[in-house]
């Protein structure tokens, strides 16, 4: 794919040499390819989950039953992108 060899203008928010394992609160944020808009609808001015938008949410929920050093907090998946805020506990 020559998508991938595209660079975009973002600076990585991520910090150099930081081990994100470690234990705190991190703000999650994942974006659909191209940001289509794949993940959910908005209908009478709120967002309604698709097929996809679900396996988004079952997958977010499922984190902290399988990982049980992860606490969840807020989160909202919309048309093209998922925010979620998760701790990580000793």
């Amino acid at each position: 794919m020559k998508d991938r060899n595209i660079k975009n203008n973002r600076k990585s928010l991520r910090l150099k040499n930081y081990n994100y394992s470690l234990p705190g609160a991190y703000f999650i944020t994942i974006c659909t390819y191209r940001k289509k808009g794949i993940l959910s609808g908005i209908i009478n001015n709120e967002i309604e989950l698709n097929q996809f938008g679900k396996i988004i949410e079952n997958e977010w929920m499922k984190t902290a039953l399988i990982r049980n050093n992860v606490e969840l907090d807020g989160y909202i998946i919309m048309p093209n992108h998922f925010h979620g805020i998760l701790f990580i506990k000793r």
